[in-house]
């Protein structure tokens, strides 16, 4: 009877450790069993928002779920975030993370944000990155980059940044250059993108530093001249244009996106989309569209993908520093 007893229970213990592991691979199996959304921190139409919509018509296919985009823009994705990272930790509210996040964690005090994003957004996969080029108008003297240094030391109250607004990409990536180099240039924040690069046009800006996707119209018509990519390496949708690398060694900048979801989100639903997404990034089709907008492929599992957002945020943290810019 004892050695029937310890085999009971020896079972029973075994079934006890076993229950919540089969009880994670169901739930896995189970996910999505209803529509999941993401959220996206911009307004619709941009290329943000577009690769958020080729993720979600991926999973959607993939998944059998709708994903639907649910466009939340305002405070530079902060209004965005923060519904995320206050929503249930089920994984059917999802966010398209990107490169603003991690600049916002030094550009906005802290105290005045309603979370912590690497605290209260887990990582479940990155996405892309897009690099950016450094543009100026044809009419503009430098034709290089050395030429470009040379004449903002020269003439340091004549060049004028123009950028997408304080804190956006475009807008670092300039403060960045400027950090690494020395020279002087007066920023000129927007509101978005095209205007920045309507005045660039019309030359009330010198320079920009801008997606290669909102850029490349101008650059092909030749309304607009490129000096450098912010990439380390070549793109190839710019095969002639050099990085700011070869100049400037160790410079590179980026915007970049992926899918984040609230902390304490089951590991097995993070998982199961790391693992539906790194398909999709796989797949020719998806990897050509995302090509078309001027971005590269940026696999990953969700612990890299953490380590890169820690990365990011400490590199943006002492370029913001540098600038002293303050959220508005």
């Amino acid at each position: 009877m004892n050695l029937l007893r310890r085999e009971f229970l020896q079972l029973a213990a075994s079934a006890a450790v076993a229950l919540p592991a089969g009880s994670r691979f169901a739930r896995a199996q189970a996910y999505p069993s209803r529509p999941v959304r993401i959220v996206v921190g911009v307004p619709a139409g941009g290329t943000f928002d577009i690769i958020a919509r080729l993720i979600g018509q991926w999973l959607s296919e993939r998944l059998g779920q709708q994903f639907v985009i649910e466009n939340r823009p305002g405070a530079a994705t902060n209004v965005g975030t923060d519904l995320v990272a206050h929503a249930p930790a089920d994984g059917y509210t999802l966010l398209l993370t990107g490169s603003p996040n991690a600049i916002n964690a030094t550009l906005y005090d802290p105290r005045k944000l309603n979370y912590n994003f690497i605290r209260d957004i887990a990582p479940v996969a990155s996405i892309e990155r897009m690099p950016l080029v450094m543009a100026v108008n044809p009419a503009f003297p430098a034709k290089t980059v050395p030429e470009f240094i040379s004449y903002a030391k020269a003439n340091p109250a004549r060049v004028n940044q123009g950028s997408g607004g304080i804190g956006s990409t475009g807008h670092v990536s300039g403060e960045l250059f400027k950090m690494m180099t020395g020279v002087t240039m007066a920023h000129v924040p927007y509101r978005g993108e095209a205007p920045a690069l309507t005045d660039l046009l019309g030359e009330q800006v010198q320079v920009v530093f801008s997606t290669a996707g909102s850029l490349i119209g101008y650059l092909k018509a030749g309304s607009l001249r490129p000096l450098a990519v912010t990439s380390e390496t070549r793109l190839a949708l710019l095969p002639d244009v050099p990085p700011l690398a070869e100049f400037l060694p160790g410079y590179e900048a980026s915007a970049w996106g992926g899918i984040g979801a609230p902390s304490n989100t089951p590991v097995e639903i993070i998982d199961r989309l790391n693992k539906e997404i790194n398909a999709g990034l796989a797949d020719p089709k998806l990897k050509a569209q995302l090509a078309d907008l001027g971005a590269t492929v940026l696999a990953g599992s969700p612990a890299d993908f953490g380590k890169f957002i820690a990365a990011e945020t400490e590199k943006w943290s002492k370029v913001v520093k540098f600038s002293g810019a303050k959220a508005e």
